[in-house]
């Protein structure tokens, strides 16, 4: 009987759907097991092979758990607001939600394809009013919570204002934009607005001015990721650094539990990494420096207080708010255009570029606080807004960027410490003792750095910090295809729908850009306001936002009165498995880790953490191909014969090249340009080159789902994405080794049936080598699925078969069948079926490795003559060398090419080969 993967596979995903197989329920009497994957964003192009990568390891993973009798729940939804959508929106006038919808039901038919184990009852999609609701209500309760830095802990902003109205800010130690101080005599007397302005302040879901990339053709703000050189990333539009009202959240507040929290977490040591660097802790101190001829003071933040004394200049970012107030009239044009230039330029941007110098001089000096020498200040954006104060005091002789900068504006290098080279491409300074530093000449760097602490304080030129490279998290778009916020104004005041009046819906409109005033486009809606007439919120939220707590929604999908209840919550409790990409370290895990912290402060959560395990799978790359036209012709030449042309290398689909070949007519359909196109052949075929690359549309080397599963299966496609290699490393596309795993899976598939297709498997006992290749088999492969180590399994099932030869006993292709089952579920389901049992094979207990078996009581030798492989003997393991030499030379075997001579030597190497030299 043939493997008609075809008729098995369709069969057993209907009746997978029928059965609802892969339902889960909450159930206290069985251990849970959370596997998750990050959700895709449904574009539509659809699924590449790429895409399944990290779906299927966390779908053999469920499988393996629920085998091994855990509850398992593995969902799957949508991402389903953003960007694109939207665009497309605008340029074919497509409400995105119609769209949206049509990208789904191709991205659901892909994936039910390949036959994932997903629990679709519990389906989520960001786009759903029924799912943002709870996303508009956490950010109500961030809107309505300040955080409490003593507590550690958010708090309700009721509490905060009680504690204005009885002593202001006195004694209050809780996170905000700017420290502030005033008496609850000023609090009391202010008026709601004045209130709310100061509030705002410490709100963990504030509105305040703030720097953005701001793209106008697009009309919105873009996250850093959706810029490049100066340019959005969708559609390639100009992009600019503008100061805006936007909504944040106050990332920040949580930066030193974020930090302490890695510890507990099984993540990478690299993703650990990413993390702290993005979150960047340093201990410093804050200093104020006086401007010459101003009540204003500079503020900065150094690390390095003891090279006070070499600070020869200052630094502030182009969007500094006292820029225009330090520049002098004979500078401002000069500083104007300068500002102007670096909106155009990203702060990604300017931090990657450290090698370009650029400046103007504001014509205002500082004073150096304890030399006393007036230092010029200068506007640069290698100084950015939102990192520190927004200002530097520059140390040339300690700093590479301000070296090279000083060198460039001819300024003065003072070296700081002893030993210092400013001349060397290291510009760090090196330990040593103080020189040119006043009172700390001759003290050690470490003792001169605790000095400058203890003197800045002193002298009240300010005090110690511990300050974060992390920013807060701006929080709005000017988009439509979003979230709307729960948010609308009254006398200029922000103020929080009622719980009950979620979720507020997006309203309809047919126009989806801005307006032609610059306005979101939730402008153009009609009666965007409350019964009472006051103006909703104009900007949704971004698409992190949908994100950041889906994996909560999961646990308790259908629940209408919680994001998700007690129970569900306290017996899911967090993910135990997350798959996903790395490229999301600073963005979505930063922001779900926030987001839950927060929901576990207000008590609505019981973990701290959301993601325990995380596995980053890396990237399948494309395999080009290429045909070369000579040059001014419709003439391809074959690649062994380019040489001998003038040549143009261009991309060809991939799916119309089979193992480098080229299929000449599909070429010839292919694009109206190559309906006429010649071939130069060799060997009467056309050889295309190749080579690895990202997959791309652009390169025509995206390899469709579909067509592996149409020709090979979803089981081929499943087990061969995993054999590719390591799941963690990016790995090339080759359908040229596709065809070994459907082998296998056919070899596989024989053993069980006779030649007449009837099924041949018997109840004859394992003899011991059979059963010591199962258990070997069954070790292998649970250590490997522990360990994310698929493709290794893969190649230990090959093994497997290899050894086993024709073996048809039940005692060990039933254990198998189970063993393979997480890999090829298809196949198995069938196989088990076939084999007289009821149910499910996910329902099945999983094999056990009996350790007897791994012990071998003889081995089977390779026996080598002069070097070459002649024949194998088996011998028991309790046999001496010896013993085995004065054996194996007499063998008729041996004899055969040893032709009575007196072999010069016999090695035995126990347990691996036999060598004869004659």
């Amino acid at each position: 009987m043939e493997y008609n993967f075809k008729e098995i596979e369709s069969r057993w995903q209907q009746r997978w759907r029928e059965n609802k197989t892969y339902r889960v329920e909450t159930d206290p009497s069985r251990p849970k097991f959370y596997v998750l994957d990050m959700f895709p964003y449904p574009s539509g192009a659809g699924l590449h092979v790429g895409h399944p990568l990290g779906y299927i390891a966390s779908d053999i993973y469920s499988r393996y758990k629920r085998l091994k009798g855990f509850n398992v729940l593995h969902p799957m939804g949508y991402d389903a607001f953003g960007l694109p959508a939207e665009q497309y929106a605008i340029q074919t006038g497509q409400h995105p939600a119609v769209t949206t919808e049509r990208n789904i039901a191709r991205y659901r038919e892909q994936l039910d394809k390949i036959g994932f184990s997903f629990d679709w009852d519990r389906e989520v999609r960001t786009c759903d009013p029924k799912y943002y609701k709870w996303t508009q209500w956490a950010f109500l309760k961030m809107f309505a919570s300040y955080y409490c830095n003593d507590r550690q802990q958010a708090r309700p902003i009721e509490e905060l204002k009680a504690a204005f109205a009885a002593s202001g800010t006195e004694g209050l130690n809780v996170a905000c934009t700017t420290e502030m101080r005033f008496t609850a005599a000023e609090w009391n007397a202010w008026d709601e607005v004045r209130r709310e302005q100061v509030l705002q302040n410490y709100r963990l879901a504030y509105r305040a001015d703030t720097m953005v990339n701001w793209c106008p053709k697009l009309g919105t703000v873009l996250a850093n990721d959706e810029v490049r050189d100066g340019l959005s990333v969708r559609g390639g539009y100009p992009v600019e650094q503008k100061r805006m009202k936007q909504w944040l959240l106050r990332v920040t507040a949580y930066a030193q539990r974020m930090l302490d929290g890695l510890e507990g977490l099984e993540w990478s040591d690299s993703l650990k990494e990413i993390q702290r660097n993005w979150i960047g802790r340093s201990v410093g101190a804050q200093v104020f420096f006086d401007i010459q001829g101003s009540d204003r003071k500079l503020e900065i933040f150094t690390t390095r207080p003891d090279t006070i004394f070499g600070v020869t200049f200052m630094v502030i970012a182009p969007e500094h708010e006292w820029v225009g107030e330090l520049t002098t009239p004979e500078n401002r044009d000069a500083v104007e255009r300068y500002i102007a230039e670096a909106r155009k330029r990203s702060e990604r941007e300017r931090i990657a570029e450290t090698r370009r110098v650029s400046g103007v001089a504001t014509g205002s000096c500082a004073v150096n606080p304890f030399t006393g020498k007036a230092i010029p200040i200068y506007v640069s954006d290698y100084v950015l807004a939102g990192y520190g104060t927004g200002a530097i005091m520059a140390v040339p002789a300690h700093d590479s960027r301000d070296w090279a900068f000083a060198r460039h504006f001819g300024l003065e290098v003072i070296p700081v410490v002893e030993g210092g080279d400013v001349e060397k491409e290291s510009y760090d300074a090196k330990a040593g003792r103080m020189i040119n530093s006043g009172f700390l000449d001759g003290k050690e760097v470490k003792e001169a750095i605790a000095l400058m602490f203890d003197e800045v304080e002193r002298r009240g030129l300010g005090k110690r910090l511990v300050n974060y490279r992390l920013r807060d998290a701006i929080f709005s778009r000017q988009r439509y295809w979003g979230e709307p916020f729960p948010i609308y104004y009254r006398d200029d005041v922000a103020r929080p729908l009622a719980e009950d009046a979620l979720p507020l819906e997006l309203p309809p409109i047919e126009d989806f850009g801005p307006t032609a005033e610059g306005e979101p486009p939730l402008a153009r809606a009609k009666e965007w306001h409350t019964p009472d007439g006051y103006p909703y919120e104009l900007s949704t939220m971004p698409g992190f936002a949908g994100s950041s707590a889906y994996y909560l929604r999961y646990m308790d999908p259908h629940n209408d009165e919680a994001l998700v209840g007690r129970e569900a919550d306290e017996y899911w409790r967090s993910v135990d498995l997350y798959v996903g990409g790395i490229e999301h370290a600073t963005g979505h895990l930063m922001y779900s880790r926030f987001w839950n912290m927060f929901l576990y402060d207000l008590g609505y959560v019981c973990e701290p953490e959301p993601f325990r395990k995380l596995v980053n799978q890396g990237m399948i790359q494309g395999r080009s191909n290429f045909v070369y036209r000579v040059v001014g012709t419709n003439k391809f030449v074959s690649f062994g014969l380019k040489e001998q042309y003038e040549t143009q290398e261009i991309h060809v689909d991939v799916n119309i090249v089979k193992n480098d070949i080229l299929d000449q007519e599909a070429f010839r359909r292919w694009m109206p340009d190559f309906r006429d196109a010649e071939f130069i052949l060799e060997d009467g075929r056309y050889v295309c080159g190749w080579a690895v690359e990202k997959m791309s549309k652009s390169m025509y080397n995206v390899v469709n789902p579909d067509y592996i599963v149409e020709n090979y299966g979803a089981d081929t496609l499943r087990m061969y994405e995993m054999f590719l290699g390591p799941l963690e490393q990016s790995k090339p596309w080759d359908t040229n080794g596709i065809d070994g795993v459907h082998k296998f899976l056919r070899r596989f598939w024989r053993l069980f049936f006779d030649r007449d297709g009837k099924l041949a498997v018997t109840g004859d006992a394992a003899t011991e080598k059979e059963l010591r290749t199962l258990h070997k088999t069954i070790r292998k492969v649970t250590d490997d699925i522990e360990n994310f180590s698929f493709n290794t399994s893969v190649a230990a099932f090959m093994i497997c078969l290899n050894e086993l030869g024709d073996c048809s006993k039940r005692e060990v292709l039933e254990p198998l069948t189970v063993l393979i089952a997480p890999f090829a579920p298809h196949i198995a389901e069938e196989l088990w079926s076939r084999l007289g049992n009821a149910g499910s094979v996910c329902d099945a207990a999983y094999p056990v490795c009996d350790e007897k078996y791994l012990k071998q009581n003889a081995f089977e030798y390779p026996v080598s003559i002069n070097g070459k492989l002649r024949f194998k003997k088996e011998y028991a393991a309790s046999m001496t060398p010896a013993e085995i030499q004065a054996d194996v030379v007499a063998a008729p075997e041996a004899q055969k090419w040893i032709e009575g001579r007196t072999p010069k030597k016999v090695i035995v190497v126990p347990g691996k080969i036999i060598n004869i030299v004659i």
